[in-house]
């Protein structure tokens, strides 16, 4: 009936995406998303979906694309008839489309088409959406498990990616790194600072991807900073040494950490707040295996924190505590009550807890949670009892102080009604007087009194053992209950036979006398036994113990190899060698190493050159320098070309011009030289023809070497062209709505590098119309440990430089004590240019004082991050700017906005490009009504793809 109803609905889905109206395809392709979501199968489906692919619609196509994704691997053939469509889709101007269209391209597991999905990767990837971008990244892990004989084109584009500075991007493409090339350490190097300080804002998935992945790159490019001559400065740098006798001195040398080991540590720091519990995990871990010993308590709260989620976070995160505990018991002892067991918690949950409480135990703490213990053997749970006997084994051996009172206490359990105690009792007892068995003959005496009452064979077994073992001790004890042995030893488990053999050996060869007969009879009915084990066993100690004519040389030494001295057996956690695995990781959890696991590396014994992280900023070449163009020269040159040979004549004629190259000088020399020479042979017509075609060949020459000049000026007609364009338009509608063509116009100046222009008319900056009063933090005063910061943008020119954005800062003093040396490092970790305000020499608890500070964005939405010092601490600190507080408002008369419309220079608009477009730019079109910007507007509208170098 169920397959029937479920027949119909296929049939009802099929028809109406069949239909021709959008609405019915629509809805039925939401029904069908919504049977995947709940996982019902829908491939049936798939023929009258796969029709639908290149609908119009938008909503429809994503929700065709997102059904292709799950079943384009199961329906390989049909799907590989949309690959045209699929490509065409590359095309589309929605990112969503674009990026969707890879999705299912990569999910079609058919190796026919690998050269159509490396192409398409590699089109994705420097695609303008940050959002492709991140998908061309996942597909590469796609494609390298469909052909690992990519690996090599693969890995261009994933070096491509790693440079891309979008956060969306950053993570995806870590991702691909550590499934394709994970040994490839050297593409990380030009990215390492990058990454790290964009760790901050990437999303939390990605975050954990990179966080593993730099804490790898960190064990193979960084010293150890466990040595106890260790030095941390952060603010040190690290020099370098070319001779062998250098480094060596380097070596002898305390260590002081590298700076970009500190940027790592310093920039994850701030995620142990994070909400994401695999976060504060893998913050964790890089702690554990990166920081120095005393700065690894900064982790113990956030661990502790995530003790209230749920049981399988828990039950992780405990696990990693428990290794933790084992070398650092300081880290968590303050902590110990977090590890008390509740009455709610699951049996691995509660064994996990109290591994660490045993971890923990010590002098101090140890009668506190004996107590506990003491409680816990009590729990109707057995198998965390019997954790618990074992427990308590553990602290009697490691603490001395105690080991006299486990051992009472553990004889008590022995009269405990329920069996598992008293087994795990009884197994414990014997372990723990394999340390000191002389002393402890009277619990001996006192297990064998108990002996009829225990039915667990391990436990019966463990006490047989203990009589064998010690039988010296209580040699009248030890003979009557191999008698009782005797009587019940067919009825008896395997595993106390065997005992009972070697009680009845060990009898024989110490008190022969009383136990002859009875070890000749149990050694008979061993003989005769069903197990192969026991059998073999009697038959191995009647030919050790009982000498006769056909035994070896091996009688002799009967005593020696069964009464021989053992070894007391070391009681230790079930953790103690998982460090050998990264924690957090599936191998740590397993205690087995996992598939694709990748081990951390030891430290080098000598640091790698740190020079390889240096990124340098190379301009394009005969990029112009803002601001710095020729004085003295007019616009009106750049429309004649005669005025510029007349000028570059000047120029050359000009003995006193400083460019003049000294390799002129020395050409017209030479040619001088050989015209004296030639004239006796030639006539003066001749020479002067010679030197006019010399001339001519220099100056060609020069021309067609590239210069800022040429390339100034070529921007410069680019613009004018534009410009010309915009406003060469005449039609009615276009001229009513100039002003519209010139915000236009200004988006696409923007598009274009920086120059400086010679303007001759002055615009002036007005004032803005709304600047807000709410200030956003800065510095939180947990994070600040007492220091706030506060700061809003004041939308007024900033008096530090045309180029920058001015900004007002509000510092408070929280704690109770007073801050000095308030002030911003030197040093910016993005390259923003910074106006610093003056250090605040002090500043008294709960004071507050206001500073103004100016920062260069670079028309970007870049993050500008720098370090907020005090006299003891330094914090690093990041201003997001939106992208309406880089522009500038700039208001004209009717005028001026007539007389510029109508001149064919560029000046209006450039000038705003030289202005930097700080702020809000806004437009009053005085001369029509009817246009929609009559009125000042905001046009930040115009930037919504980002600023230029967005």
């Amino acid at each position: 009936m169920l397959n029937h109803c479920f027949l119909c609905r296929n049939e009802d889905l099929k028809e109406m995406l069949e239909s021709s109206k959008e609405s019915l395809k629509l809805e039925a392709m939401k029904r069908i998303v919504g049977l995947i979501a709940k996982g019902k199968n829908a491939s049936e489906l798939f023929p009258a979906v796969v029709k639908n692919v290149a609908s119009k619609n938008i909503e429809l196509k994503k929700l065709v694309y997102v059904y292709l994704v799950r079943y384009a691997e199961e329906q390989q053939d049909l799907a590989l008839l949309s690959i045209s469509t699929f490509q065409r889709a590359l095309k589309d101007p929605n990112q969503l489309i674009r990026a969707s269209a890879l999705r299912v391209l990569s999910s079609i597991r058919v190796p026919i088409i690998v050269p159509i999905m490396m192409l398409s990767i590699k089109e994705a990837s420097t695609d303008l959406s940050p959002y492709v971008r991140k998908t061309a990244a996942h597909a590469i892990q796609k494609l390298y498990s469909l052909d690992p004989d990519q690996k090599e084109h693969l890995i261009e584009v994933i070096e491509k990616l790693l440079k891309d500075k979008s956060t969306l991007v950053a993570g995806s493409v870590v991702m691909a790194f550590e499934e394709v090339c994970p040994d490839r350490i050297d593409l990380i190097h030009k990215n390492y600072r990058k990454l790290c300080n964009l760790l901050v804002d990437v999303e939390e998935w990605g975050q954990v991807v990179i966080i593993h992945m730099l804490t790898r790159y960190a064990r193979t490019q960084f010293v150890s900073p466990w040595r106890e001559d260790a030095v941390f400065d952060e603010n040190s740098e690290k020099a370098f040494y070319d001779s062998e006798e250098e480094r060596r001195v380097e070596q002898s040398k305390p260590y002081i950490m590298d700076p970009d080991h500190r940027l790592l540590l310093r920039n994850t720091k701030p995620l142990l707040q994070s909400r994401n519990t695999a976060v504060v995990m893998a913050v964790s871990q890089l702690y554990w295996h990166l920081a120095p010993t005393h700065e690894l308590s900064i982790i113990t709260k956030s661990l502790v924190r995530l003790l209230r989620s749920h049981r399988e976070v828990q039950y992780i995160v405990l696990q990693n505590i428990a290794t933790m505990s084992i070398q650092r018991k300081g880290m968590f002892e303050p902590f110990m009550k977090s590890f008390y067991v509740r009455s709610t918690d699951a049996t691995h949950i509660k064994t996990l807890k109290l591994e660490i409480l045993t971890n923990l135990a010590n002098e101090a703490n140890i009668s506190t949670i004996l107590r506990e213990f003491q409680t816990y053997v009590k729990s109707q749970d057995k198998a965390f009892a019997a954790a618990t006997i074992q427990a308590i084994g553990r602290c009697a051996t490691n603490i001395s102080e105690v080991t006299d009172t486990c051992l009472n206490g553990l004889v008590l359990l022995l009269s405990n009604r329920d069996e598992t105690v008293v087994a795990e009792s009884v197994v414990v007892i014997k372990k723990l007087l394999q340390t000191q068995p002389s002393q402890h003959s009277d619990i001996i005496k006192h297990m064998a009194k108990l002996f009829d009452n225990i039915t667990v064979s391990m436990a019966r077994a463990s006490i047989l053992w203990l009589m064998g073992e010690y039988c010296e001790h209580v040699p009248k004890i030890a003979p009557d209950v191999l008698r009782k042995m005797a009587k019940t030893f067919t009825s008896e488990e395997d595993i106390v036979k065997l005992q009972t053999v070697n009680l009845a050996a060990k009898l024989y060869l110490t008190n022969s006398k009383q136990t002859k007969l009875l070890t000749q009879y149990i050694l008979n009915l061993g003989k005769y036994d069903q197990s192969y084990d026991i059998r073999d066993r009697t038959r191995f100690i009647r030919q050790l113990i009982v000498p006769n004519e056909k035994s070896g040389a091996l009688s002799k030494y009967a005593r020696r190899i069964l009464m021989a001295p053992k070894p007391a057996p070391v009681l230790q956690s079930a953790f103690k060698d998982r460090d050998r695995f990264q924690l957090g990781t599936l191998s740590h959890s397993l205690n087995s190493q996992a598939n694709g696991y990748l081990e951390l590396s030891d430290w080098p014994a000598v640091a790698p050159d740190q020079s390889v992280r240096i990124v340098e900023v190379v301009e394009p070449a005969g990029a112009p320098v803002f601001g710095k163009s020729k004085p003295g020269k007019s616009d009106e040159k750049f429309y004649s070309d005669s005025e510029e040979e007349e000028e570059e004549e000047e120029e050359g004629s000009s003995s006193e011009d400083s460019s003049s190259s000294s390799s002129e000088e020395s050409e017209s020399e030479s040619e001088s030289e050989e015209n004296s020479d030639d004239s006796n042979k030639s006539s003066s017509s001749q020479s002067d023809s010679e030197k006019k075609k010399k001339t001519l060949k220099n100056k060609k020459l020069q021309q067609q070497k590239p210069d800022s000049k040429d390339r100034y000026w070529s921007h410069a007609v680019t613009k004018f062209f534009l410009m010309h364009i915009v406003l060469s338009f005449s039609n009615q509608f276009v001229a009513s709505c100039r002003c519209s063509l010139l915000c236009l116009y200004v988006f696409l100046v923007c598009q274009f590098d920086t120059i400086s222009w010679d303007v001759r008319v002055s615009l002036q900056a007005s004032s803005p119309v709304f600047v807000p009063e709410t200030s956003r933090e800065l510095l939180h005063r947990m994070t600040g440990k007492g220091l706030s910061a506060q700061y809003r943008f004041t939308r007024q020119p900033c008096i530090y430089g045309n180029s920058m954005v001015s900004l007002q800062l509000t510092l408070s003093n929280s704690s109770d004590q007073a801050l000095e040396n308030i002030h911003i490092s030197e040093k910016s970790s993005t390259g923003q240019n910074i106006h610093r305000f003056n250090a605040i020499e002090r500043l008294e608890p709960q004071a507050s004082v206001t500073v103004s500070m100016g920062v260069d964005f670079n028309d970007s939405t870049q993050a500008a991050n720098f370090q907020l010092c005090t006299k003891e601490d330094e914090f690093s600190v990041s201003i997001q700017p939106a992208v309406g507080e880089l522009l500038l408002p700039i208001t004209m008369s009717e005028a001026d906005f007539t007389k510029e419309q109508s001149n064919t220079n560029t000046s209006y608009l450039l000038k705003l490009r030289q202005a930097n477009l700080a702020h809000i730019v806004y437009f009053t079109c005085p001369t029509d009504t009817s246009c929609p910007r009559r009125t000042r507007t905001d046009v930040s509208d115009l930037f919504s793809a980002g600023p230029r170098g967005s």
